[in-house]
């Protein structure tokens, strides 16, 4: 490790805190491609974190190490790089702009107090990053815009700032406006509205400090003014504004002290202009990480309960308060092994001290409920894939821990003597299916190791074995996330395939009918002797199954009717006509024949079973497919696309209304087929510029259509 640390300029000792009020925990959220990591390096350069940043095409920069990151030149995964800043430890969590990784992202919220909005002035910004401010704003998350590549040519910097005032809403306000060179291009400097001082950066980072120019002072005065009443009206004293508007210069002290404030509060959302290549703004963004953001003493530490779900006493971000701690990232570095990134919440993580580790509620998505008593020998602060040792990690701060035996993404880490549970974060349902298939009996179990160890640090993951199509399933977030979580498991030495995913069906039948089912065998010795006659008749759909005997004179006896009814019954797992189970049906005893010693329970069986396919070969059957309820949330302007989308796939619209929790967003609901949605997750993303999701949940089984339905049938049969 200490090679890797050379190798990548990373320069002096971790940086290690003993006052949760020096810790700010930000994470930096923006779409794919607006220039987040690249702003996260230059910060890392400016603070001396790095001896010089790296680049995102060369695949050098600290917080895209992971080798799908730099396959892919972009984020794709949560990375942690704390820098200082004066006094101030901030801890920078870089996370994934494409909308596949969005567990990543959340993973960040969770460990964070404040998200720093990272807006190109290029490209604007995408639905999702507008998704995610609303999402910020529910729970009161302090918020920062940085408008970034401001050295690109066709950088914009009033129009970047516009969209963000349109989109985000109100108290959007720049505190600094750039300043261009005498190419009237270049952005050279800042100037400041609050204090009216120059920023030069003609000369290089640290800027020179200045007065402005005459010429420069008309066109900050609009701007100065809005700033200023802004923040005086989120001003706690209500005096200020009458003063302010009677004409009294408010002193700048004031002024920064309730932005500040307001910041804190999450009331007031500073943007400050940046240009990674020339450091230009770095040192305010800096400023506002520090001054503004809050420390996690003003975070309130989710709620937790004991064990058994009993509520526990409200904690506080206390280091010498119960230890709570949470595991918000799990990887599996090929140097160390399983590497956790930890959010402490309450007191203060040690090494060699006996921890509690508990995972609850994750059972359904392969994280099975688990509860161990661990002692970490080692704690490290991350600064992306690289491990500098720390002493102890305080309420507040994030630390990382290696070689833990069951330590998986959102399990909680608490004292032995007093283990707790953390309230989970919502996490977004895999939506996209793939279906796996190891190459060779030697893989399975290579496989089978590392899916384990895949789905144990991305709770976005969900791993599926499905009883009735028999394959493997691997639900995804999208194509992007699919390929990342199959390089991984080659990467890991396993050779596999994928093949299309099949939609479990079910098998009925549409009217009555009659089966005869003789199983009658002679050999040496005793031979099989079983006759029975059935009649199906089909149930209304949830019925289940109904085994009647309507048997007189003892013509089949009591003994083995219930062996009849075994037989119709494992026949109707197997399937008749396309191989898939066989729901709603009656299916009546009323004739048939025994010997009085070549008969049997397995021959009785068999005869059932006969029975009931030849009531198939001679009735009619159909297939049923499985009917969801999908429920899409998306932007008020893809509405009509979307649901010309759904008719194509037989759906069924039930209404549409308006997002309660959205600005300009349409709830569609709608039923349709299960087999129509395996790629929807992909198809949506395509159609509403990502910035489409849905949910779904199962209503019920419906006929398929009878085209369809002989298709399947045909392909059941040239596989037989």
């Amino acid at each position: 490790m200490a090679q890797k640390v050379q190798e990548k300029g990373v320069t002096g000792t971790a940086p290690v805190v003993d006052d949760p009020g020096r810790v700010r925990n930000v994470v930096i959220v923006g779409h794919s491609g607006s220039g987040k990591t690249t702003l996260v390096e230059a910060l890392l350069a400016a603070t001396g974190t790095i001896g010089r940043p790296g680049v995102v095409t060369e695949g050098t920069t600290v917080t895209d190490h992971d080798p799908a990151a730099v396959k892919q030149q972009r984020s794709v995964t949560l990375s942690c790089a704390p820098l200082m800043h004066g006094e101030i430890k901030v801890n920078l969590l870089d996370t994934p702009g494409y909308a596949d990784f969005v567990g990543e992202l959340r993973a960040g919220l969770r460990a964070a107090d404040a998200a720093l909005f990272v807006v190109s002035a290029v490209d604007g910004m995408d639905a999702a990053t507008a998704a995610l401010w609303e999402e910020c704003a529910a729970v009161g998350m302090p918020r920062a815009v940085a408008v970034a590549r401001l050295d690109h040519q066709r950088a914009d910097f009033d129009e970047a700032l516009a969209r963000c005032q349109e989109v985000f809403g109100d108290n959007v306000m720049p505190l600094y406006l750039p300043m261009l060179g005498d190419d009237g291009s270049s952005v050279e400097g800042l100037i400041g509205l609050i204090t009216q001082r120059v920023f030069d950066y003609s000369a290089g980072f640290p800027p020179q400090v200045r007065d402005p120019d005459p010429e420069h002072l008309p066109a900050i005065e609009e701007s100065r003014n809005t700033l200023l009443e802004g923040i005086i009206a989120e001003s706690e004293d209500e005096t200020l504004m009458e003063r302010y508007l009677g004409g009294e210069d408010i002193e700048t002290g004031v002024v920064i002290d309730d932005l500040e404030k307001a910041v804190a509060r999450g009331t007031f959302y500073p943007v400050v202009p940046v240009c990674a290549e020339t450091r230009v703004g770095l040192d305010a963004l800096l400023e506002v990480l520090t001054s503004g953001f809050p420390s996690p003493l003003e975070h309130t530490v989710p709620p937790v309960s004991d064990l058994d779900g009993n509520p526990h006493a409200p904690l506080r971000c206390d280091p010498g308060g119960p230890l709570i701690a949470e595991v918000v990232k799990t990887t599996i570095d090929p140097y160390v092994g399983r590497v956790s990134l930890v959010r402490v919440f309450s007191g203060t993580l040690r090494p060699e001290h006996p921890v509690h580790i508990s995972g609850h509620g994750m059972a359904e998505r392969g994280h099975p409920d688990h509860d161990a008593d661990e002692r970490f020998a080692h704690l490290f602060s991350p600064l992306g894939a690289h491990l500098r040792e720390v002493p102890y990690a305080v309420a507040g701060d994030l630390v990382a821990i290696t070689k833990s035996g069951t330590a998986e993404t959102g399990d909680t880490i608490s004292g032995k003597d007093d283990p707790m549970l953390m309230a989970p974060w919502v996490m977004p349902e895999p939506l996209l299916p793939i279906a796996i298939v190891a190459k060779t009996r030697s893989d399975e179990d290579a496989l089978a190791k590392n899916l384990g160890r895949l789905v144990a640090g991305d709770p976005t993951l969900r791993l599926e074995r499905n009883a009735e199509t028999h394959q493997l399933v691997l639900w995804c977030m999208g194509e992007a996330h699919a390929d990342v979580v199959l390089d991984r498991l080659r990467a890991g030495g396993v050779e596999l395939d994928t093949e299309p995913v099949k939609v479990a069906l079910r098998e009925t039948f549409a009217a009555a009918s009659q089966g005869h089912g003789r199983h009658v065998k002679q050999s040496g010795g005793h031979g099989q002797y079983a006759v029975c006659d059935i009649r199906v008749e089909p149930l209304p759909r949830g019925s289940g199954f109904e085994f009647v005997d309507k048997i007189v004179g003892g013509v089949v006896p009591h003994n083995y009717i219930p062996s009849v009814e075994k037989g119709v019954r494992s026949q109707m797992e197997r399937g008749m006509v396309a191989g898939y189970p066989v729901v709603d049906v009656r299916v009546t005893l009323f004739d048939g024949k025994a010997h009085s010693v070549d008969s049997s329970d397995a021959a009785f069986q068999t005869a059932g079973a006969l029975a009931l396919r030849e009531a198939a070969e001679h009735g009619q059957t159909t297939l049923l497919e499985p009917i969801d309820e999908v429920t899409i949330r998306i932007p008020d302007e893809f509405v009509g696309a979307v649901m010309s989308d759904l008719s194509g796939r037989r759906g069924r619209v039930l209404g549409n209304e308006p997002d309660p929790a959205g600005h300009e967003r349409t709830l569609v609901r709608a039923e349709v087929p299960a087999t129509e949605l395996v790629r929807y997750a992909v198809e949506l993303r395509a159609m509403t510029s990502g910035a489409g999701t849905f949910s779904r949940a199962f209503v019920r089984h419906d006929p398929m259509p009878s085209h369809l339905a002989e298709a399947v049938k045909k392909e059941h049969a040239a596989t037989r």
